[in-house]
């Protein structure tokens, strides 16, 4: 009895690790210089989705804590090697009415603007996708997807921590070694 009752705890902590899992892939130019890369800053993909404000303020502040490790600064003018983007997959998803009174508005990662009553897409879902392009040519340089880096619906302590540790798999190899 005893070794059935440890084999199915076995068995559910494993399950719900596979669930959890955050795996993360890159994409890069292979003939990207990314030595000379030392600034960035971001940009608002269109027509992409994205997280509602506090998230995503979470997210920009996490990305960037990483990025300086990495040794790039965000740039504080328009002026920069890298533009970053980021984007969410579609998934579940509510519709939220919100009123502003037309100025540009939102999170470091993304911005929203309009007059009246604006409706606002909040997406709940794990995967992230981080785009770099360099700032000079706005080509596509890199590209990192991470699974379940967002989880929504966890509290904000332990939402913070899941985000740090799938921004730190999705830039533990940055900047690619050349071969």
């Amino acid at each position: 009895m005893r070794k059935c009752v440890f084999l199915v705890s076995l068995l559910l902590v494993v399950a719900i690790g596979c669930v959890a899992a955050q795996n993360a892939s890159v994409n890069y130019g292979k003939n990207a210089d990314f030595s000379k890369y030392k600034t960035y800053k971001w940009v608002n993909i269109e027509n992409a989705q994205h997280l509602d404000d506090l998230t995503a303020d979470q997210l920009a502040g996490t990305v960037e804590s990483e990025l300086a490790k990495k040794g790039l600064k965000k740039s504080q003018t328009d002026k920069a090697d890298l533009f970053i983007g980021y984007q969410v997959a579609r998934g579940k998803e509510k519709q939220l009415s919100q009123y502003n009174v037309g100025a540009t508005y939102g999170s470091a990662a993304g911005a929203t603007s309009g007059t009246g009553g604006a409706t606002t897409t909040v997406v709940h879902t794990g995967l992230l996708v981080l785009d770099m392009y360099d700032a000079e040519t706005k080509q596509l340089i890199w590209r990192g997807v991470v699974a379940n880096a967002i989880d929504a619906d966890a509290k904000p302590d332990k939402k913070q921590k899941h985000m740090d540790q799938g921004v730190a798999k999705l830039l533990k190899d940055y900047p690619p070694q050349k071969k």
